[in-house]
């Protein structure tokens, strides 16, 4: 009964969702703050009954019930708790009850953290996600639900979740991945709902920011995760594969990057509006096509979940209609938003205007390599071709290398107008101050000289100390140069960590690209290798049992110089529940360098084929990724998002303005 009492709060969610939709809708167009005001509660029930199901879709993973389709098809009684539990979202039907719940918190959310708006536009915005909601609690009752039974007959025990999911990854991934992803679809809703007032002044960008923000720094955190995740689970040692699903993910994330930007210019100048509407539906719309993407069963990908195209055909036509509909709202209501505001090309709208094309144009290029491929296939009778790095790398890298030489120049840049001759001056020194150190740093330290990693770690650099010099001219004329520290916006020092982690990011990738070494050895007990001055010894191989799986476990002692380092323990798992094999690696950390090794297959007389790896700097990949999340959680804490919008509720509202 469990499982029907979960599919039934679906079905009451649902009703909730259709009621959200209209009601609010009613009330605005009627002039009725009463209907308006019930968009809160409803708002509440909706999130409850979502919460009551994904609630009782645990209770079956927890108690075994086989009965339940999903469950046995990605559970079994041996499988620990944790994992028992991150097997709700582990497969197709349960990730996106995940999604759903995730889009009922965002709605919650703006019904309690609203202060700041007025009551017909909360209930626009409200009435928007409700329709979304609509949309995907549909999908997933006639096409996914996660609570069919296989009565009268069921298994006695379960396949087993996916190996490859059997990781704390998948508890932690997936939901900041979503929260990202379906975090977009707030701004959205503040576009949509603001463009059908026809009243786009600046108050639309004050009260879209911090929301805006907040998805981006939850789908940073995601896609960090993520890359981490590949990085030590798959064994390859590589952390990115310009794989279709993870450009899915990539997607959002640029246009989003523009938005955050764009609408920094919106509130502060009142400049790039129609252009900031068009993002806000954009960031969104790249989260529906990469759902569309990983569900559609078009893609083969180890991210993927490969289901039926019917199932993809569903989500392709929402996306359509959510795209189309608020393009054509954009088309009748554009022409009438005005920016009066103008500015020089050297200012800062100048540059965040740069910032913006340039993110634009590389998601174009990231979108063209992921579908050209299914057009190709389409068009020549399903003749397969694949885009790999190559392109990415001669297409999408020159692109962002323009945009981080135009972040190392924006911290100088003032609003409305700015010397040009300042603006280039002012980068002399702390240019030739980052040549001077990247290239002695290279000089010293790595094994040959990379000219392309001297350039772009020079800009890295670069970009750090431009974000010091801000800070320190903001402070140095002040009498209490401490406490004027404290005295800066939280929405400044959100930019400073955001290009920051930037910066570090940089560094971690140029340097993991091109000083990395590996080797691929055929290693018995008692046999070594030497890396990067490290050596490597296999001691002996274990035979080990898991929770549900066999393992060869390999003991690998590290050294340098004769000094211990670590004890590696590789394994190579099998489960039998999913009859698979898997490759688990081990790493020893470092905050300069990883050392990875990964078993391959076993070899005659008791060899071993052995992957190793010498890593520097790839941590920093991930430091810098979580740098520009916190900066993107920061900038909500500013003190003006939390005062209450001067504008007053409309009392008159023209027939046919409402969602």
């Amino acid at each position: 009964m469990i499982a029907e009492l979960g599919h039934f709060s679906l079905i009451l969610a649902l009703g909730l969702a259709v009621a959200l939709t209209v009601i609010p809708a009613v009330g605005v167009y009627q002039s009725r703050p009463l209907l308006m005001n019930m968009s809160g509660s409803l708002s509440a029930g909706l999130f409850v009954f979502v919460f009551i199901s994904i609630c009782c879709l645990a209770n079956s993973f927890l108690t075994d019930d086989f009965s339940v389709d999903y469950v046995a098809r990605n559970s079994n009684t041996s499988l620990p708790m944790q994992y028992k539990i991150s097997a709700i979202w582990g497969a197709h039907e349960g990730s996106f009850l995940l999604w759903i719940l995730v889009m009922a918190g965002w709605t919650l959310a703006v019904s309690v953290f609203s202060e700041q708006l007025t009551t017909d536009m909360r209930a626009r915005v409200l009435s928007v996600l409700g329709v979304l909601t609509v949309g995907f609690l549909l999908f997933i009752l006639l096409t996914s639900n996660p609570f069919d039974r296989t009565l009268p007959v069921f298994p006695m025990e379960g396949s087993d979740l996916n190996p490859l999911l059997q990781d704390f990854g998948l508890i932690v991934h997936p939901p900041m991945l979503y929260m990202g992803y379906v975090g977009f679809a707030v701004p959205f809703a503040f576009a949509i709902a603001t463009l059908s007032t026809g009243q786009l002044d600046s108050a639309w960008a004050r009260w879209s920011r911090p929301w805006t923000n907040v998805a981006w720094a939850f789908l940073t955190v995601g896609i960090t995760l993520g890359s981490w995740w590949a990085y030590y689970e798959l064994g390859w040692g590589g952390w990115w594969f310009w794989d279709a699903v993870e450009n899915a993910s990539f997607m959002p994330w640029l246009i989003g990057t523009a938005l955050v930007h764009s609408l920094a210019a919106s509130e502060k100048r009142g400049v790039l509006k129609s252009w900031t509407v068009l993002l806000a539906i954009f960031a969104f719309s790249f989260s529906l096509l990469g759902a569309f993407l990983v569900r559609s069963g078009v893609l083969t990908s180890v991210h993927s979940f490969a289901v039926d195209p019917e199932r993809g055909m569903y989500i392709l036509i929402f996306l359509v209609l959510v795209v189309g509909g608020s393009l054509t709202l954009f088309a009748f209501k554009a022409s009438k938003i005005e920016s009066t505001a103008d500015f020089k090309a050297s200012s800062r709208e100048a540059m965040l205007l740069i910032n913006n094309l340039l993110l634009v144009v590389a998601s174009a290029a990231v979108l063209l390599g992921t579908i050209y491929p299914l057009f190709y296939e389409a068009m020549n009778d399903g003749l397969k071709i694949s885009v790999g790095p190559p392109y990415f790398n001669k297409v999408f890298v020159p692109i962002v290398m323009m945009l981080f030489v135009a972040m190392a120049i924006s911290p100088v840049s003032r609003w409305k107008k700015t010397s040009t001759e300042r603006l280039l001056k002012s980068q002399v020194i702390p240019f030739v101050s980052a040549l001077v150190m990247v290239t002695m740093a290279v000089i010293v330290f790595a094994k040959s000289i990379e000219i392309v990693v001297i350039f772009v770690n020079t800009i890295a650099v670069w970009i750090i100390i431009s974000l010091g010099r801000d800070l320190y001219q903001k402070v140095q004329h002040k009498k209490a140069k401490i406490q004027s520290l404290f005295k800066q916006s939280m929405s400044y020092y959100g930019m400073l960590l955001g290009h920051f982690g930037i910066a570090i990011s940089i560094i971690g990738v140029v340097s993991t690209v091109y000083f990395s070494e590996e080797k691929d050895v055929r290693l018995e007990p008692g046999d070594s290798l030497t890396l990067s001055a490290y050596h490597f010894k296999l001691n002996k191989m274990l035979r080990v049992e898991g929770p549900n799986y066999l393992a060869d476990q390999a003991e690998i002692e590290v050294r340098k110089g004769g000094d211990f380092v670590a004890i590696l323990r590789p394994e190579k798992r099998f489960y039998p529940g999913a009859e698979n094999t898997m490759t688990e690696a081990d790493i020893e950390v470092g905050l300069f360098r990883d050392l990875f090794v990964a078993l391959g297959e076993p070899l005659d007389n008791g060899a071993w084929a052995v992957r190793v790896h010498y890593k520097p700097f790839v941590r920093w990949i991930w430091f810098g990724g979580m740098f520009i999340a916190l900066g993107g959680f920061l900038t909500v804490l500013d003190r003006r998002y939390r005062v209450k919008a001067s504008r007053k509720v409309t009392e008159t509202v023209l027939v046919g303005t409402a969602v």
